[in-house]
């Protein structure tokens, strides 16, 4: 398990502090990194990995990274963690191939599960397997409430802002979500957009 390594990337000292511990703790190898150019600094990651990053940093932002491991030919699974108002930016970087996105504020369990399947897509990129895409018909299956949830996700609305023009409760909002990828066969959320966008 030593040569997973989950790299975080984030210009906050308190979390970047938070979420290497966070992952030692889940028996995780972790190397943390203040800004993405001390990322780049390093050779860039042969083993599997994943990297956690910040989408809003000074310098180099986080989808300005994304682009310049693209240039390089590098595909790490990406997982952002993005706050309330930069949704739209990170479907754009699901669209350029981020395994997944993470709203502020996150829950640990979540954040670990998220890293951990990244972890499984890096290995299977590393043996040559690829993955099963789910099937478009499976759509078919969802309920219309959850149709009514996934198309104002697929929006790039947050769960808080879906809760709100669907008059459920954020709590609701993520059971439909927790659903919808059940029933799609998805594992992120970026998966979920690359399915239904045709990405």
């Amino acid at each position: 398990m030593s040569d997973r390594t989950v790299y975080v990337v984030d210009d906050d000292d308190a979390v970047r502090d938070s979420l290497a511990m966070l992952f030692r703790n889940a028996g995780l190898a972790v190397r943390a990194f203040p800004s993405a150019r001390a990322f780049l600094a390093q050779p860039v990651p042969a083993a599997p990995c994943c990297l956690l990053l910040d989408i809003r940093m000074p310098g180099m932002s986080g989808t300005a990274l994304q682009d310049e491991l693209l240039a390089r030919g590098a595909h790490l699974p990406i997982i952002f963690i993005t706050g309330h108002g930069n949704i739209p930016t990170a479907v754009e970087a699901v669209k350029k191939g981020a395994y997944d996105f993470i709203e502020k504020p996150f829950d640990d369990y979540q954040l670990v599960t998220q890293v951990m399947n990244a972890l499984e897509r890096s290995d299977e990129m590393h043996s040559g397997v690829t993955p099963v895409a789910p099937n478009r018909e499976q759509l078919a299956q969802l309920s219309e409430r959850e149709q009514e949830v996934l198309k104002l996700v697929l929006a790039g609305k947050p769960s808080r802002q879906v809760a709100e023009e669907l008059h459920i409760s954020a709590r609701t909002v993520e059971f439909h979500r927790a659903r919808i990828m059940q029933k799609l066969g998805v594992r992120s959320a970026a998966e979920l957009f690359r399915l239904c966008l045709g990405g």
